[in-house]
């Protein structure tokens, strides 16, 4: 139920809503509420609980006054679970009244726009979300799962559609499944939610991720996250992916500006903190990109693509020996991710270990034969060796698997290495970037 009102809420103009992760950080918890207000930056928050017996629900919620804890609104609301959407609507339109907001016509029934009417649909397509925030690749499997059965349940369930795209748009980021099978199935999920509701902000951001990362369509996707945004400005999602769009597009102060965007809808979020910082390293910014990451490891030190991105930051600043302890404690937490082991590999041939590095070398391409990984991975590897046409061949099979890691190639530092030779210029252009 808090992720549906926060939904609903969410599309109102006038209204910035925190974002899921950060909002449902206090739950469990019993955090004042002025503290709360103020790590979201919120002047207002709703509170409340829910009770279960049999298929008898009390509700009760409450509208409080971040800055003097003064209720604004309260209400308890005793129904069967049959009319949980009903409740909902009228929760949604109380918290509106109470903050004076003023929703007609076209803007009120975009509000109350219910995604199903079907109960045990919408408790899978929690599950789904459930799964696909944990960003591993056992959990986007289980949401695919739990999408699915949700479609199966309620067939026109577009977010149900969005949320299997967005699942589908990672999977070859976690070595799930390769470019080729991956994407086409976001393309058509998303699609298909779009076809169910046109002004589904989310789907059209996955539909963007699709033509920058495998279509390379690059004015295409710039178009539709900019209309994602305006569909639903406050979500938070959007504005991270869009951000880091722009990053790989070069646009340095505009890609830190929209993860700064993002992350003011989303504070506590641990990808856009580290996709922030992420956005620092690609301009250049170490030491800020160092300071910002650090942010995301005292939220939690296990957050492995933060170790990622700092082991990368002090590769770049010649400070090799922490590189290294960086990128082992990510191997760790990954079980072997190859983005970590790649990392490690190219620190351990600047400290003079090349016959690690090519342990790590030989590694990967064993587990190349059993399961996706990215030929770009090789070619880092190869470039810190000095490998050059080693380096280009990887590059060359990337480019063939239209893997997503080419759309890192104008901006990402980690290319340095081979930025002056003709053969980068030229893939560049094949990719679609101006060199």
């Amino acid at each position: 139920m808090a992720e549906e009102l926060l939904n609903a809420l969410a599309k109102i103009d006038d209204l910035k809503v925190a974002a899921r992760t950060s909002a449902f950080s206090f739950k469990g918890k019993n955090p004042n509420v002025s503290e709360i207000g103020r790590v979201l930056n919120v002047n207002s928050v709703l509170e409340g609980s829910v009770r279960k017996s049999g298929n008898r629900l009390r509700i009760m919620v409450q509208l409080v006054n971040a800055a003097d804890g003064y209720h604004l609104w309260s209400e308890r609301y005793d129904r069967e679970m049959r009319d949980i959407f009903d409740v909902q609507d009228e929760i949604t339109l109380s918290v509106v009244d109470a903050l004076k907001l003023k929703l007609f016509g076209k803007k009120k029934a975009a509000v109350l726009k219910r995604g199903t009417d079907n109960t045990e649909a919408y408790q899978l397509y929690l599950k789904g979300r459930f799964h696909w925030n944990k960003r591993t690749k056992e959990s986007l499997k289980s949401a695919v799962e739990y999408f699915n059965q949700a479609i199966a349940v309620s067939p026109g369930y577009a977010l149900a559609y969005a949320g299997l795209a967005d699942c589908y748009v990672l999977f070859t980021n976690y070595g799930v499944a390769p470019p080729g099978e991956s994407y086409p199935k976001a393309r058509a999920a998303a699609q298909k939610a779009l076809e169910i509701d046109a002004t589904l902000g989310e789907a059209l951001n996955t539909l963007a991720t699709v033509k920058q990362d495998y279509d390379w369509d690059f004015e295409g996707a710039k178009r539709d996250y900019q209309k994602a945004i305006s569909l639903n400005p406050n979500y938070p999602t959007t504005h991270q992916w869009y951000g880091e769009f722009l990053a790989q597009m070069g646009c340095k102060d505009e890609s830190v500006a929209e993860l700064r965007n993002a992350l003011e809808l989303d504070p506590l979020s641990l990808i856009i903190s580290k996709v922030l910082g992420g956005t620092l390293l690609f301009a250049r910014r170490y030491d800020e990109a160092i300071a910002q990451t650090k942010k995301v490891l005292e939220m939690d030190e296990n957050f492995a693509p933060a170790h990622s991105d700092l082991g990368w930051c002090f590769t770049k600043q010649g400070i090799y020996d922490e590189a290294i302890a960086e990128f082992q404690k990510g191997v760790t937490l990954t079980n072997g991710s190859p983005s970590q082991l790649e990392g490690l590999a190219y620190a351990f041939v600047q400290t003079g270990k090349r016959s690690e590095a090519q342990k790590i070398l030989e590694q990967l391409k064993q587990r190349q034969r059993s399961e996706y990984v990215d030929s770009g991975f090789f070619a880092i590897i190869h470039a810190g060796l000095g490998e050059k046409d080693k380096a280009f061949t990887s590059l060359e099979k990337s480019y063939q698997e239209h893997s997503a890691g080419m759309v890192f190639l104008k901006a990402d530092p980690r290319f340095d290495d081979l930025r002056d030779d003709p053969r980068f210029q030229e893939l560049l252009r094949r990719v679609g970037f101006t060199p």
